[in-house]
């Protein structure tokens, strides 16, 4: 098969600092990046674009909650890693058991790590 294209992850978040940390982080792990989208119109018309590998969505996005997107996402199985400030990991892990769930502000290597997780259900 030879080389291997890297992986597309899809970042949503409207708080732009986090949204380029977690751009920069998941990118200098070798893959490529969407985003960051601030809002869920972004969003949505990134993934209907471009479908990617995994997504990493903020639960509350600019325009409104993710899970619409990700409701979507998950039945193209696209892995969907939230990310949320307001929601715990366990109130996510509730409502979407097969997604991960990280809670902000989250270190750069657990951002990896989760990315990395997504990546082996591929």
């Amino acid at each position: 098969m030879g080389q291997q294209q890297p992986l597309r992850v899809l970042v949503a978040e409207d708080e732009m600092i986090i949204g380029h940390d977690l751009c920069d982080t998941v990118s200098e792990a070798g893959y490529i990046v969407e985003g960051p989208f601030d809002d869920l119109s972004s969003a949505m018309l990134a993934y209907q674009k471009t479908k990617p590998d995994i997504a990493i969505l903020d639960v509350q996005l600019g325009d409104g909650i993710v899970y619409p997107l990700a409701e979507q996402m998950m039945a193209e199985d696209v892995p969907v890693i939230f990310h949320s400030g307001q929601l715990t990991p366990e109130e996510v892990g509730r409502r979407f058991p097969k997604a991960q769930a990280l809670s902000k502000p989250c270190p750069p290597a657990e951002v990896i790590h989760s990315v990395q997780r997504a990546a082996a259900h591929n």
